[in-house]
């Protein structure tokens, strides 16, 4: 070993609880960023090879009723490579436990051979019998949820028969990797499942013999998807189509696509925000100790060390901290991503995931630890490396703070020593107190901001359930229904309150931008449902033009009187052109609204309803869940209460609870930099802290020398750490919110107080762990030069 390694291994071992501390901090900054890319790319991969193996069409094409020859038709449009048609409908599902019946979509499966197209993977039991019509495949979920398995039966209604069916199977499909009950975005394995049926069984009971009312297609390699869904609607326009669409808007499909490009946004935009902080933090502490020695630097010059040497040995001091922390970032980074693969297997119905790794965020992670503590490192060296052996060896010139003299010498004379001592070093060291104070600010900034997030996750549950839909209950209706069915709802023995909805699937068009969602409508002065503005007030819906929430607005870019196109896609389909009245500040979905009878009047459809919002009296329940079963236009009911646990389910699972992680990753860097700041401050000055032992100053006044400092340092950090938590907030927001939900960023004063708690618990801690090694300190070997 060279005197330059040993003096390494020394420096490092001195400085080991700094160099720890640092080596966290990176740590933490490149965790973030290898577990964020290793899941993006673990979901994207996982997806696209459960679609490939198991057949996922590449275009939906629903329609009313279309005789089965019309399948030919469509395998001769340019650009279709195959083409599958089945039957499928809506059935409501009896639970045992459960007073409110459960929707359930049923799908026909071929009556010879596996479906070409939207293959299903068997998980338990075995495939139907098709000379058995009772028999069915559910889905595994769904199954899961409500404790069902093969060999249990399950009662049903569908087009308003009841039947008894077998389960034989539990099954998972590509095509149900995110599932909801109509009407909903927030999916619940226990309120909807997907049933498999013989096809000649579906088409009886749906009265398509012969026929069929979805078609799926896989394109050729070279097709361009917006011709040939063109030409499919052409086909399919007279048989009642509302419009065929591609993969990207599959409902499941669309979710899982937005988890992941959620999930991308979150590990370009975070990560590199928290190894920004860490490489300051790593900067100033370089600096400080390289510029402590250049007594040291000078000696070894004198004894023949060239400049170069010199460098490199302070260099493999920097690399050793930074190579370390992005090691072990690498390794945390592992084990976060492969700790966070349940949930994703359980949140989306994935059968099979596993955690691939990203070559890329490996090489970033320690690229940019090393590259920027190495400029900070040469950046310092290069001002000490221009003395001479001799100047080096000498202390440095004392600075000049004659005009620092008159800051504070009124305050000065009200002061005590120790604490004159205190003022006088920020005073005159602007330069690294500020240094310090932007430090600790910033960690700051991560911890509030992190706090904000959770703020903005409980405000987006609380105005979605409790302030936009007051209702007890929401039905839909199997198709739309004449508005006397409110009133039927309104008679019920138990309702106190219904109110009228209208859900119309529609395109929005603006330009080249679209969107497809649908249309809300509601009825005047509604109570239990209702569209609001940014001030959580009412928005009269006018009696003609369209009010889009804000997430809608800004995905077509579109402002308060400008036009909209709308395409929509169920019963005579007319192409709309509209105005833009209003915006409505919701959180969830990208919804729209229109006046009830504006809506029916545009479609010519004048009373029709596709469902109602109720309030129900709670002592009547069980009553009114009864009567809705035995309703046959009901194809699906969902309680509020159930809404709102399953809403926080998702916002607690994937890229929600990822919140929690980044969370906990900011307090530890936080802890980090104030801590290093106190055992940076105690290294510069562990000379005038020994002096002051020997002239008699005891132990606590010595401390509080060193600790005031800190104090003053933390207690001015804080307002500036508000201003970048404030700053950051919104990025990281934006990186949270999906299509599913939007994260507002709500400053509270409970996030903001307990941001300052943590900052000063984490500087009582590192106060009390540097005036242990004060107390513990050697006097006379402080007083000594090393060497």
């Amino acid at each position: 070993m060279t005197p330059l390694h040993a003096k390494l291994t020394r420096d490092l071992w001195r400085m080991k609880g700094q160099a720890i501390a640092i080596g966290l901090v990176i740590a933490i900054g490149v965790a973030m960023q290898v577990m964020m890319t290793g899941l993006v790319l673990s979901l994207t991969e996982t997806r696209n090879a459960y679609y490939d193996r198991y057949r996922l069409a590449d275009v939906f094409a629903p329609l009313a009723r279309a005789p089965e020859r019309v399948a030919e038709t469509l395998a001769r449009i340019d650009g279709v490579a195959q083409v599958e048609t089945r039957i499928t409908g809506m059935a409501l599902v009896d639970i045992a436990g459960r007073d409110l019946p459960v929707s359930a979509r049923t799908l026909s499966l071929p009556e010879h051979g596996a479906p070409r197209l939207n293959d299903i993977l068997l998980t338990a039991g075995r495939m139907i019998d098709r000379s058995r019509p009772e028999e069915i495949l559910l889905l595994d979920g769904f199954a899961a949820a409500n404790g069902l398995r093969p060999g249990d039966r399950i009662r049903t209604t569908m087009n308003g028969a009841r039947r008894s069916l077998l389960i034989v199977g539990t099954a998972q499909s590509p095509e149900f990797l995110y599932t909801t009950a109509p009407g909903e975005f927030v999916p619940d394995d226990a309120r909807f499942g997907v049933i498999w049926m013989n096809r000649s069984v579906l088409a009886a009971a749906y009265d398509l013999e012969g026929a069929f009312n979805e078609a799926l297609v896989s394109l050729t390699r070279n097709a361009r998807e917006e011709a040939v869904l063109d030409a499919i609607d052409r086909v399919l326009s007279p048989f009642g189509g509302p419009g065929a669409y591609g993969l990207a808007d599959q409902f499941s499909n669309r979710f899982v696509s937005e988890e992941i490009a959620g999930l991308e946004v979150s590990s370009t935009g975070v990560p590199p925000i928290f190894l920004a902080v860490a490489a300051f933090l790593l900067y100033i502490v370089i600096s400080r100790l390289v510029q402590s020695e250049r007594e040291e630097i000078g000696l070894m010059k004198a004894f023949g060390y060239r400049n170069g040497e010199v460098g490199w040995h302070y260099m493999q001091l920097v690399l050793t901290i930074a190579l370390g922390g992005a090691l072990l970032g690498c390794l945390l980074g592992i084990a976060a991503g492969r700790a966070m693969i349940p949930v994703y297997t359980t949140y989306y119905k994935f059968p099979f995931l596993l955690f691939r790794l990203e070559p890329a965020s490996f090489l970033t992670g320690i690229a940019t630890s090393v590259f920027v503590a190495s400029i900070g490192g040469l950046f310092v060296l290069r001002r000490i490396f221009r003395l001479a052996p001799a100047e080096a060896m000498r202390p440095p010139t004392p600075p000049d703070y004659s005009r620092t003299g008159r800051f504070g010498a009124g305050l000065s004379q009200w002061l005590d020593q120790p604490s004159r001592m205190v003022l006088r070093r920020i005073t005159r060291q602007p330069g690294r107190m500020a240094g310090a104070v932007f430090g600790i600010a910033a960690g700051m900034g991560l911890s509030l901001g992190m706090l904000t997030i959770y703020e903005g996750f409980d405000v987006a549950l609380d105005r979605t359930f409790n302030v936009i839909d007051r209702s007890d209950a929401t039905v839909t209706f199997a198709y739309p229904a004449s508005d006397k069915t409110i009133l039927e709802l309104a008679r019920m023995d138990g309702i106190t309150l219904a109110e009228p909805v209208r859900q119309v699937p529609v395109v929005f068009r603006n330009g080249r931008l679209d969107h497809q969602g649908a249309i809300t409508g509601l009825a005047p002065g509604a109570h239990l449902f209702r569209a609001l503005d940014a001030n959580e007030q009412p928005i009269a819906l006018p009696e003609r033009g369209v009010v889009l929430s804000t997430a809608l607005a800004s995905i077509l870019a579109l402002e308060p009187g400008d036009p909209v196109t709308v395409e929509v896609r169920e019963g005579s389909q007319p192409v709309l052109t509209v105005p833009v009245t209003g915006i409505a500040d919701s959180l969830m979905g990208s919804p729209a609204y229109m006046d009830l009878a504006a809506l029916n009047r545009l479609l010519g459809e004048p009373g029709r309803v596709s469902g109602a919002y109720l309030a129900v009296d709670p002592d009547r329940q069980a009553s009114v869940h009864a009567a809705l079963k035995d309703m046959p236009v009901v194809a699906g009911v969902s309680l509020r209460t159930e809404a709102l646990a399953a809403f926080q389910t998702i916002m607690d699972s994937g890229a929600g609870s990822i919140r929690y992680v980044m969370g906990f990753m900011a307090f530890i860097i936080t802890f980090g930099i104030v801590y290093n700041a106190a055992r940076v401050a105690q290294a510069e000055r562990s000379r005038d802290l020994a002096s002051l032992r020997v002239i008699g100053f005891h132990t606590g006044e010595t401390a509080f020398v060193l600790l005031g400092e800190l104090a003053v340092v933390v207690l001015a950090a804080l307002p500036l750490g508000i201003l970048i938590g404030r700053s950051l907030s919104s990025g990281i927001a934006a990186g949270f919110s999906t299509e599913l939900y939007q994260i507002p960023v709500i400053f509270a004063p409970q996030a903001q107080g307990l941001a300052i708690a943590v900052v000063v618990a984490a500087a009582l801690l590192s106060g009390w762990l540097v005036k242990r090694d004060i107390d513990r300190a050697d006097m006379i070997e402080a007083l000594k030069t090393r060497e």
